[in-house]
């Protein structure tokens, strides 16, 4: 256990040197298999590692989700989503930031990515919000809280790593991922709402849509539904009636959802064979990025796991007579304490090798625990100081500033908490849906 802590020690110095993460697990977990089984057992175990995760056929889902969000976004249907949340809610006070999260939890169930929901719905949404003189804060916190939903609404690549590193049905952990995805939506709404009620000039009301306006706006969203509704459908069974009799795999699911989203960006002539080539390259770049990361993870998970830190762990916990709900309690707060350095999917690929075995021994729903994770993670997305969707929508709108941004997040991170809170309290809320299925 003492060199098991030794080398997470290490992780964090390098990472804290701008070491780039996947060099310092990659070099620690080395480093310290070499420690116990020599140089030519070290060289072997990267090898296997390296091939494993590359011929993995499981693996890639990641790519061809990557894929369908890039199409996605080329199709230019954040536009549509945010006109028509912006239909119904413009008009209240604060209404734009809340039609601003909306529209984030409705692409992210067609993207699958928390940077590129920021990302593109910051080109969406600020310049609208500035027309109507919201503050920079309240503008920047709505999208960059939004963003956050990508990870956890399905489709998403976050859950489909979990559900590969814990071996936990990728289907329940996205249907599991509705109800709390929804339940952040809601929770964000609240957040803007408080943030107006404190400085009502942070988010004035707009125009009101008339009825006609709307129907107008709901027929622009076909696609969107269209494509949920290949992909989820698929998954579960929902296409599974005659003539049609289809049943999706996770994987078969993510090419139906990539090749729908590029037809749906082609027929609306926003494709041209430069932006392909550039999805395509995209793609690879971010494929290749995330394979790395996650080779990285296995080289130090089997190094930790040879160090024997879980058994040691769940041999603490028996020890100490502590409750399932204390040591759950401890584990957030480590998550907490983390995200506050590392960025989400270095920190999940870290953790999750160490805590997945105490938590299983505690008898907590494999599922349940995958959701708890990701919507810790979400919090990380947006707490200083690494939040990463922050400094997205620096780079992204440039003449804001990180700590208006900051001050402008913190009650929606606030409200992440009581969300949190209340999936950790009452675990039916993530586990009704897959109980059904």
């Amino acid at each position: 256990m003492t060199l098991a802590l030794i080398g997470f020690a290490a992780v964090l110095v390098l990472v804290l040197m701008r070491m780039p993460i996947v060099f310092a697990m990659g070099l620690v977990g080395m480093v310290g298999y070499m420690n116990e089984r020599g140089f030519n057992g070290a060289m072997s175990m990267v090898g296997r590692q390296v091939m494993d995760t590359a011929q993995s056929y499981s693996l890639s889902v990641v790519p061809l989700f990557i894929l369908m969000g890039l199409f996605v976004n080329k199709g230019g249907l954040s536009r549509e989503l945010y006109a028509v949340s912006n239909a119904f809610l413009g008009h209240m006070r604060g209404g734009l930031a809340m039609a601003t999260v909306v529209a984030c939890g409705g692409f992210s169930a067609i993207c699958g990515s928390s940077l590129a929901t920021a990302a593109t719905m910051s080109k969406v949404a600020m310049p609208e919000m500035r027309r109507y003189g919201y503050s920079d804060g309240l503008s920047t916190a709505s999208i960059a809280a939004g963003g956050t939903l990508g990870i956890l609404i399905p489709p998403s690549v976050i859950l489909v790593i979990y559900g590969l590193l814990t071996e936990t049905s990728i289907g329940k952990l996205f249907i599991a991922g509705i109800l709390p995805g929804l339940l952040g939506v809601l929770f964000y709404l609240f957040a803007v709402r408080w943030s107006v009620f404190r400085d009502p000039a942070s988010g004035p009301a707009g125009e009101r849509a008339s009825w006609r306006e709307r129907l107008i706006a709901l027929r622009g969203v076909w696609a969107v539904l269209l494509l949920f509704f290949l992909v989820i459908g698929g998954l579960y069974g929902a296409l599974d009636f005659a003539p049609l009799n289809l049943t999706f795999s996770p994987t078969e699911a993510a090419g139906m959802g990539a090749m729908g989203a590029f037809l749906i960006a082609l027929s609306r002539g926003n494709l041209t064979f430069k932006d392909t080539l550039e999805v395509l390259q995209e793609t690879t770049f971010t494929s290749a990025a995330l394979f790395g990361v996650l080779i990285g993870a296995q080289v130090f998970s089997n190094f930790v796991n040879l160090a024997g830190l879980p058994e040691a762990l769940i041999q603490i916990v028996t020890n100490w007579s502590l409750s399932p709900m204390a040591v759950m309690i401890m584990i957030i707060a480590v998550y907490l304490l983390l995200g506050m350095v590392f960025e989400s999917l270095s920190m999940l690929l870290l953790t999750v090798p160490i805590f997945f075995p105490l938590v299983n021994s505690l008898g907590y729903d494999p599922v349940w625990f995958g959701i708890v994770v990701v919507v810790v993670t979400e919090i990380s997305l947006i707490t200083p100081p690494v939040g990463l969707n922050v400094f997205i929508l620096k780079g992204v709108v440039g003449n804001v500033s990180t700590g208006t941004i900051f001050r402008g997040v913190t009650p929606f991170w606030i409200f992440d908490l009581f969300r949190l809170a209340l999936l950790v309290g009452v675990p039916a809320i993530s586990l009704y849906l897959p109980s059904q299925m």
